[in-house]
């Protein structure tokens, strides 16, 4: 099957075209870092089928970061039949910068000249005869959000699988091109012939990994010695020599108004983004989507899922006692599944809620403002502006959020993040939250919902200001950061990102949520003949034993133990082992009058800020070890967490309880 590759700058609607050309549920993001692993999906054309490859948003193919080198080390270990570049036709001059390296790769590149009709907007006239002549590239002009120019883009790419690789026809000056045409002399016959004019140029610009692999050329080895002390002018040079091409292409087919017109970008972002009023608008936006969250999740849709969980139980329950079912089946079923996993399900309607209105915030543009208005505190705080963006994502999952921070190009920037980032509310604590708001704080949801996010920021920027002096010390990079235009939010984006946000919930609720709460149910009423949910069963066993450790901080019990401990596993565990052994199998009203029974306000407010700070999940302990390719951080990333969930829960129910709450 024929691979096509999608390459483009972050913000260029990359991904976007690639949800139009595939119809796949991907997630589009509105800063870099969102699409942090290569995407992939079918196409169908004219009977035959394409691979297509979406690779993550870069402004380069160079090493510095994880997202430009999963993109590079795709085009050359991939094969890709053909890549199609999307170029924001908004800012071509930054964009060609990127093709100027797929055409010293040797590609067969067809450029996808998106988003047209705001470059039609802002009255820049576009020669596309005159760019593709000059390029050397076939050229289709598109608007992907609106799947215009997507049929002759397909068009086009599949013609150019038959064709010839474009002729990189860049002067990088007599000096360089000498030396080049030396290397690429040395390498004819060899297996990397097919990226002579790449490996040429990366050996000048002194690329370590580039070197390392072709060293065994003897001819090159005498090569090498005799350029290495001139690699970083070299280096800067074919930069300026790639800006120069682009200048001369952008000079013969782009026409631009004389005057820079003031957009409705620019009038909003000097507010949003004013020194003094960004990160209040920013404070006051969150506030009200958790506002509306319970106001229309709880007030309007709350009950509707609870009503159908309720009724599957008494179905499920008159069924099983009309086959005589045998009362442990009995017991797993109506306890166990529709109890423990219905306990998780019911607060779906809030969790669509938060996610639309997010997904509004993404789509319109606003989220990288966020992360702009906070760089400031950021830098405060010795970490780098990007890191936040990696925090925002955290938001949806702590996994991908963990991974986001693979464009960072420093090692100390990418580490502090990582270890930061469990610290963001995920959406999988987000029924732990509800259950204790609607038992304690309902007409205060919006406020405590806020406050906790808040809080998880809050301790995340302060671990980050102390990692930065101790564990890695050392200056941040600089921040560059593009700032998208605003956009009406398409609807069609926003509910794919709410559902699958909404998806990837349930699809955990019916894996590992069911996995965990059978492995519970087991335990709970095993030994044989001791009451089911009782402390005599091992379950109960195992949560006496844990207690202890939480005591000082108000819910020693060995009900909330064991929640605390499933939740290791994943955190919605912690409301279906709840629901298990504090309701009996209850969910919704039940379950909310069970905890009222058990726990205090101020024993509420203790136990949610230890499930906001402690232990991430397995799978985010799993994503770390992965990234950082070490058990240490793995071990560390469990550890720590614990100890300051702990250490906070303690200290806020201690001097609560000396304040008489």
């Amino acid at each position: 099957m024929d691979i096509i590759a999608l390459v483009g700058n972050p913000n260029s609607g990359k991904t976007t075209l690639f949800n139009a050309l595939t119809g796949a549920n991907q997630h589009v993001g509105n800063w870099p870092g969102v699409t942090v692993e290569k995407k992939e999906g079918k196409l169908k054309f004219n009977d035959s089928f394409y691979n297509i490859v979406d690779l993550p948003g870069t402004y380069s193919l160079g090493a510095y970061s994880e997202d430009e080198i999963v993109a590079r080390d795709f085009i050359i270990k991939g094969n890709p039949h053909v890549v199609i570049n999307v170029v924001d036709a908004t800012n071509i001059e930054r964009n060609l910068y990127l093709t100027t390296q797929l055409l010293e790769m040797g590609t067969k590149v067809v450029i996808a000249l998106n988003m047209m009709d705001e470059a039609k907007q802002k009255k820049i006239e576009i020669n596309l005869d005159s760019l593709s002549n000059q390029l050397g590239v076939p050229i289709v002009a598109t608007v992907a959000s609106k799947r215009k120019g997507i049929d002759e883009l397909i068009e086009k790419a599949v013609a150019t699988i038959n064709e010839d690789p474009p002729v990189n026809s860049i002067s990088y000056g007599e000096e360089l091109d000498k030396e080049i045409a030396e290397i690429k002399k040395l390498l004819l016959g060899s297996r990397d012939e097919k990226f002579k004019d790449w490996i040429s140029i990366k050996v000048l610009e002194g690329d370590e990994e580039v070197i390392k692999h072709i060293q065994e050329n003897n001819g090159l080895k005498e090569r090498l010695i005799a350029i290495k002390d001139k690699a970083v002018d070299y280096e800067l040079e074919i930069v300026n020599k790639r800006y120069e091409f682009v200048n001369k292409v952008i000079e013969k087919s782009i026409k631009k108004p004389d005057e820079t017109l003031v957009t409705i970008t620019d009038k909003i972002d000097k507010i949003v983004t004013n020194k003094y009023l960004g990160i209040p608008i920013f404070a006051i936006i969150m506030y009200v989507i958790f506002q509306l969250t319970f106001v229309i999740g709880e007030d309007l849709l709350g009950g509707i899922v609870e009503g159908w969980i309720e009724s599957l139980g008494i179905m499920m329950s008159s069924f099983l006692y009309a086959i005589n079912s045998p009362d442990l089946v009995t017991s797993f079923v109506i306890e166990g599944i529709v109890g423990g996993v219905g306990a998780v399900i019911v607060f779906i309607p809030l969790i669509m809620t938060l996610y639309f209105f997010l997904g509004i915030l993404e789509d319109t543009g606003y989220m990288a403002r966020a992360a702009y208005v906070m760089d400031g505190v950021m830098r405060a705080l010795g970490l780098h502006g990007k890191t936040f963006i990696s925090m925002i994502v955290g938001f949806g999952c702590n996994v991908p959020g963990v991974m986001a921070t693979r464009t960072l190009e420093n090692k100390k920037d990418r580490m502090i993040a990582l270890l930061i980032n469990p610290f963001m509310s995920c959406g999988a604590r987000i029924p732990i939250y509800l259950v204790f708001i609607a038992a304690f704080f309902e007409s205060k949801g919006g406020i405590v919902l806020f406050s906790l996010y808040a809080l998880g920021i809050l301790v995340a920027l302060i671990m980050g200001k102390i990692f930065s002096k101790t564990l890695f010390k050392g200056e941040s990079s600089h921040f560059i950061m593009e700032l998208p235009p605003y956009r009406l939010p398409s609807m069609r984006n926003v509910l794919r990102n709410m559902w699958d946000k909404v998806w990837d919930f349930l699809k955990r609720a019916g894996t590992i949520i069911f996995a965990v709460v059978t492995l519970l149910w087991i335990l709970s009423i095993f030994p044989l003949g001791v009451e089911p949910y009782s402390q005599e069963s091992i379950l109960g066993r195992i949560g006496t034993f844990i207690a202890p450790i939480f005591k000082p901080a108000g819910f020693g019990t060995w009900q909330a133990s064991v929640s605390l401990f499933a939740g290791i596993a994943a955190k919605e565990a912690v409301v279906a082992v709840l629901g298990m052994v504090y309701a009996g199998g209850g969910e919704g009203a039940a379950l909310v009058s069970a905890v009222q029974d058990v726990f205090t306000p101020l024993t509420a407010v203790s136990f949610l800020i230890m499930t906001l700070l402690y232990t991430p999940c397995a799978a985010t302990i799993a994503t770390v070890k992965q990234e950082t390719k070490s058990y240490k951080w793995a071990a560390f990333i469990t550890i720590y967490p614990f100890i300051i969930g702990w250490v906070l829960s303690i200290i806020v129910y201690q001097v609560g309880t000396l304040l008489g709450f």
